[in-house]
């Protein structure tokens, strides 16, 4: 067995006891983050069951998602990393989840390119709840007011938000925020927590974990 293989069955434990101590029953989708690994590292994740990965670029998701669709049909595929408008029309057909929704002019282009392709991948919008300037987002004062022209002007579904507090902080008031923000916006799913912070995340709610380096090693 491989030691990401291993690794894996460690955080699929951890998920469990984690739901377990929030008296929650055990609806938390673990999200591998496959972003800088090869096909052949991700491979016998694949083969121990985990079906659901997520990814930062388009174009690295490009070059060698494709041929691991040949092979495992059923995998879902999460977008984690920020969205470049040229993109939307790629994003729109390699992804069945977009994690990254954060601005008026990604909207409007995810929603033309999923007219015109007639391929619809759920969405979230991304909050920079730490408001931090490197980092993408929209600001959390804005979150409700933009999830709804989502819906009403563009005509998007937005499932849920997605957040990755700031590295130097408690990630505990972050996740606090997006939840509260998501009962606000009328959502139901919130993508939060990863490698270092995941079981608190699912303390405040989390639907999903994007979990990378606790599964795949070190990049």
């Amino acid at each position: 067995m491989s030691d990401a293989v291993a690794r894996l069955a460690e955080v699929r434990a951890k998920i469990t006891r984690a739901c377990e101590d929030a008296g929650r029953s055990h609806e938390v989708t673990l999200v591998a983050v496959s972003k800088t690994f090869e096909a052949e590292a991700i491979r016998p994740v694949l083969e121990a069951g985990q079906r659901v990965f997520g990814e930062n670029r388009v174009q690295e998701a490009q070059g060698k998602w494709p041929a691991l669709r040949d092979a495992f049909p059923d995998f879902e595929l999460h977008l984690i990393g920020p969205l470049q408008s040229n993109k939307a029309k790629e994003a729109v057909a390699l992804f069945d989840v977009i994690e990254t929704v954060d601005r008026e002019k990604i909207a409007a282009e995810l929603a033309k390119e999923m007219e015109r392709q007639g391929r619809r991948p759920r969405l979230y919008v991304q909050v920079n709840t730490g408001l931090e300037d490197q980092k993408a987002g929209i600001d959390p004062r804005e979150t409700v007011a933009f999830v709804n022209r989502c819906r009403e002007t563009h005509g998007l579904a937005i499932e849920g938000l997605m957040a990755i507090p700031p590295a130097d902080e408690n990630p505990g008031p972050h996740f606090a925020l997006l939840e509260k923000l998501a009962r606000e916006s009328g959502v139901q799913k919130l993508s939060m927590g990863m490698s270092g912070d995941y079981e608190t995340a699912i303390q405040f709610g989390a639907t999903s974990v994007r979990v990378g380096s606790a599964i795949f090693g070190s990049r």
